[in-house]
């Protein structure tokens, strides 16, 4: 019995659909997120903010800064994050008051001029940052400016 040409390409076309997976079923794997965890660059040469992104946009981490008061002048004092968020780009954290000094910072992160995480500034984070200070009288004073960290290399 001899089998048609029409009818014998419908069934290998049918065959090669049937076993090619739709991209409805099988979609392409998400591309994954950018990993902003790690450290960066703070006001002063030597002073960083360690940043940990977790589940859910969930972010612990510290800023690690000098002194600058009489009593702290040049000790290493760490800034625990009280909240930190992360909603896409959009970052933000608290942290915690220490020898009366507190940061709140308000921006985001971009891409910088280093071409692989293992360069410096791989990511930059841009925004605004005040500091705020309670004197020994209990008064509280802010300064607020514009900043850019830089990522540190990531050993990959």
């Amino acid at each position: 019995m001899r089998i048609p040409r029409s009818t014998f390409a419908v069934v290998i076309v049918a065959s090669v659909l049937s076993a090619t997976p739709s991209a409805a079923q099988n979609p392409s794997p998400a591309k994954p997120a950018d990993n902003y965890s790690g450290m960066y660059s703070f006001l002063q040469d030597g002073e960083f903010v360690q940043i940990t992104v977790e589940d859910a946009g969930h972010v612990t981490g510290f800023v690690s800064r000098y002194g600058d008061q009489e009593s702290d002048r040049g000790t290493f004092l760490d800034h625990f994050f009280k909240q930190g968020k992360l909603d896409g780009k959009k970052f933000s954290f608290t942290t915690q008051v220490v020898h009366g000094v507190w940061f709140d910072f308000n921006g985001s992160f971009e891409r910088g001029p280093g071409k692989t995480p293992a360069d410096e500034a791989y990511y930059l984070l841009k925004g605004r940052l005040v500091e705020s200070i309670t004197d020994t009288d209990k008064k509280t004073s802010s300064k607020s400016r514009e900043v850019a960290f830089k990522s540190f290399p990531k050993e990959i």
